[in-house]
């Protein structure tokens, strides 16, 4: 397969800011991970993302809800820890 189509295999994960000024970075992968790309979102705004061959880890800083085929649902993450997202769960 070639670059693009391996990229475009990516998993994808879908961010939502729950507050203004949610900060989203890309991490790149190998020997020394550093940060490669940043975006900032307001709230309601929403982010997708992909993991690529560049893009090993996304660190998310503030309020988001995270939707993911890894995790297999939605959830909430912000200061405070992980809220639960669907009534009548427990943390």
């Amino acid at each position: 397969m070639s670059g693009d189509e391996d990229a475009a295999n990516g998993r994808y994960v879908v961010v939502k800011a729950l507050e203004d000024g949610v900060v989203i970075m890309g991490l790149t992968r190998g020997k020394d991970t550093r940060s490669h790309h940043s975006e900032r979102l307001d709230a309601g705004e929403v982010l997708v993302a992909q993991f690529t061959e560049l893009t090993a880890a996304i660190k998310i800083r503030g309020r988001a809800e995270i939707l993911t085929d890894v995790i297999g649902a939605r959830a909430r993450f912000g200061r405070g820890g992980r809220r639960p997202s669907r009534p009548g769960t427990h943390r």
